[in-house]
This record gives structure tokens, sequence and C-alpha cells, in this order.
């Protein structure tokens, strides 16, 4: 029986690394050097000490610098290594492992920027087995690859890495915050805290950055926002210039102030013909009577437009009190919505928890007895609610419309079918997760996993 024929290797290969979203990259063969090493830029180390992570970015193809891919990985060693041209550098070494010509290896890779070299990845002794043979006058000797494939990268799976994370929260021992640390961690990812009031800005044409007590943020591969409605505005600029820096979003900048602005938000809905109770908006009305008439009479709902958790939000029985809070809103100078009082619904709405498009959760809540705002911060009472299709297509419906990938859509049930009373943005983990068991927080970090693409470039539009 014949013998198999030896693994040849040209001077020049193809590599895939797919494990650090590097489907091709072309590397030179060079049993001179010991170490493999990859071209790595802006190299930032992450994370616990005893787990250390690093960052960095790499642009594959030498001829398009615009193609540039994130990358990260495990630390298992830093290194001092000496360069062909004699320098000695203390580098990361981490590992992954190579596919080539139908095999697959573990391999260690140390890191440095080899910008100025004509191949991205060097392939050194170490990595090559004693059976292979090395022609040093042939070229790709196994099946090439080529740097076309990268042009359905966006399109593609991404790749399961470890991503930094920054939570924008000023809350962060609060019960949602906690949890989403847990579950970004517990899967292997690093979550950083960061106070949105305590960060400022640099805007200028040569680099978008972040400060933060004295320092510029590095780069986070996605940014969670759980932005308090007292800080909208300003938490709005930060996420938007996290988006400048290449981070994902989560919730968008845009999505969130769709959301915040109660009359966008509502008009936003009405376009795309989501059925939601009969509402009127004012400033400064003079015809008082009028606008009551608009909402359908008394009884009616009054809601500033920054209300949040039932703040705002007040119940007209009669139409002389209806009356007098729209005169006294407009004695205020505020904008306001006037809004039909759905009475059957009995103090009760549904919250279909949605991620990503997809309804991974739903609690019923009950206002307590003689109050007839739900929500649990003023006393109400959650348990899981059944959705039923109908119900399930108007909340995703809803995020969808508000381009939110995270969102509390708040429903009533009624005899004419689901109507929206409200889209929150930053929703509250703690009631969902108690009422209906479900790992809430879980899903959102699967949900950023699916998102975060290799490329590095995430931006919103302005």
């Amino acid at each position: 029986m014949p013998s198999a024929a030896p693994f040849q290797l040209g001077w020049e290969e193809w590599i895939a690394l797919r494990e650090l979203g590097l489907p091709a990259i072309k590397a030179k063969i060079d049993t001179g050097a010991k170490t493999s090493a990859l071209h790595a830029s802006v190299i930032e180390p992450f994370g616990p000490a005893h787990a250390p992570q690093v960052r960095f970015l790499i642009q594959p193809d030498p001829g398009d610098p615009a193609l540039e891919i994130t990358c990260s990985a495990p630390v298992v060693d830093r290194r001092e290594v000496t360069s062909s041209n004699g320098e000695r550098e203390l580098r990361y070494v981490i590992e992954t492992h190579a596919e080539l010509g139908g095999l697959t290896w573990p391999i260690q890779l140390t890191l440095s920027n080899r910008e100025t070299m004509a191949y991205r990845m060097l392939l050194g002794r170490g990595a090559i087995q004693p059976s292979w043979i090395i022609d040093p006058n042939a070229s790709f000797l196994q099946p090439p690859l080529g740097y076309q494939i990268y042009q359905g990268l966006p399109r593609r799976k991404p790749v399961k890495r470890p991503l930094r994370i920054a939570l924008l929260t000023r809350e962060p021992k609060n019960y949602s915050s906690r949890r989403l640390i847990e579950a970004a961690e517990k899967r292997g990812h690093v979550i950083e805290v960061i106070d949105t009031a305590r960060c400022y800005m640099r805007i200028g044409a040569i680099d978008a950055e972040v400060h933060y007590d004295g320092e510029a943020l590095p780069r986070y591969d996605a940014v969670i926002p759980r932005i308090g409605a007292t800080i909208t505005d300003y938490g709005m600029a930060v996420l938007r210039q996290f988006s400048n820096t290449g981070a994902f979003c989560l919730n968008t900048a845009g999505a969130i102030g769709r959301s915040r602005d109660k009359l966008l938000a509502h008009q936003m809905l009405a376009r795309a013909k989501i059925a939601m109770p009969i509402t009127a908006f004012a400033h400064s009305p003079k015809d008082t009577a009028g606008l009551v008439a608009l909402a359908g009479g008394a009884p009616i709902v009054l809601k500033l437009l920054s209300s949040t958790q039932g703040k705002g939000v007040l119940l007209a029985e009669t139409r002389k009190s209806a009356e007098r809070l729209v005169d006294a809103f407009r004695g205020l100078d505020a904008n306001f919505l006037v809004q039909e009082f759905v009475e059957e619904a009995g103090g009760a709405d549904v919250r279909a928890f949605v991620v990503g498009g997809k309804v991974v959760g739903a609690m019923r809540r009950q206002a307590e007895k003689g109050e007839f705002r739900s929500n649990l911060h003023r006393g109400g009472t959650a348990s899981e609610a059944r959705l039923s299709p109908q119900e399930r297509d108007v909340a995703r419906e809803a995020a969808k419309v508000l381009r939110l990938e995270v969102a509390g859509v708040d429903l009533l049930q009624t005899k004419d079918g689901p109507k929206v009373l409200e889209v929150n943005s930053s929703p509250g983990l703690k009631g969902i997760e108690k009422a209906t068991g479900k790992d809430i927080a879980a899903r959102i970090i699967e949900h950023l996993e699916t998102v975060v693409r290799p490329l590095s470039r995430h931006r919103e539009p302005l």
C-alpha cells in the first residue's frame, strides 16, 4: 500500500484564522524564525489580571488599508522577541487555530505592527510540523484563498470572540446593571461600567475620542446604553461619539431619541398603522374643551412628554377635571399628550420585552387598588403573560418602527385587539426576569454577539 504524499508548503501560502475573524491572510513561511507573528495595530490589553485579553486591529490586505478587522483573543504570554533588524520588543502572545490545505492545528502568534512588511503574517518553524516539506522556490502549493472573501464579511455570521463592552449607566449597582454584567462575564466577555455624566468628548476630524476621568477611553466593541430620562440629550451625544469611534451601540442615539420623544414615537407608530389609544397633542392650547373632545372625552389621561415610570401621568375622570388639568398644564407652558383612557383594561397592561426583533418574555402588570398606573415603581404587581400571535406581532413591529434592538413595548389588551401605550428604550430587567423566570440579560448579550461584526467600523448615521 503506497504511503501518503508528504504535506508540502511553498515559501508563501494562504492561511485562515477563523477564530480571529480572518478567513484569508497571506503568510510568509519563514523557517529561519522560530516564532510566528501577526500584524496588529492599536493593541489594547483588557480584562482581569487572572484572565487577560487583548484587542487589536488588523488590515489583512496590504493593498486595501480601508479593510480593517477587529480581533480579540486571550493572552497566553508576553514574550521578548528579536526582530529581523535586531530590535528587541516585548510582545503579546495569543493562541488560535490555523487552517491550511485541509489541516487545522493550534498555533501561537506574537502581535506586532507589520504595516511596513509585505506579509501580514509570518509562519515560523515553531508552527511547522517536522514532517512537512518546505519548497523555498515554490509559491502557494496549497489551495489559494484570496482577499475577495472579505467582500461579503459584514453579512456573514460573526465569529465568536471575547468582546470589550461598555455599559453606559449612572446606576451601576441597580438590578439591571448587575444582571448585564453577570451575563456578559459568564459568556467570556469583559464589561466596563461608564458613568454617562462623567464622559466628555473631543470632536474633531482626525479621530473621535471619548474622555473619562482625565484619560481617553479605549475602543469598545459594543456599548449597552442605559441612559436615564434626566440625561437623555447629553447621553445621546455621548452615545453618538462612541458610535463614531467604531463601537456598535445596542440601541442607537437616534432610536433612543425617537422613543423618548412621545409625540414623535406616536406619530411614527400611527404612520405604521399600529393601534394606539386615541391621542391628542397640545402646547398651551386655547381650545381646552376641543382638546379633551379630540381624545374622546372624559375620562382622559394626560402625559407630559418627558414622563417616565408613571411620573407626570394623570387621570382626569370628568370633563371638568380634565379641563382644569389641561389648563394647569397650559399654565406650566408644558408639552403634553391627552390620551383616551381605556377603562376595560382594568388598570393592567402587558409589557413585551423585545430583543433583536423577537419577543423573549412578557409580563402582565396590574395596578394596585385605587391606582390606574400599572408601573412596578408605583406599586404595581407583575406576573408572566402569554401573548397572542397578534400581540407578539404588534410588539415586534413597534420596536422595528423605532429601530430599537432592545425595547419594552407596553400594550393594552382591548376588545379591538392590542394597543401600544409606550415603547421603552431602557426597559428594566428586574420585573420581567422575576415574573417570567427567564434569563433576559443573557438573551441581550447573546444578541449582541450576533450583531457585532468583525469589520471594525460601526457608524450610526447622524
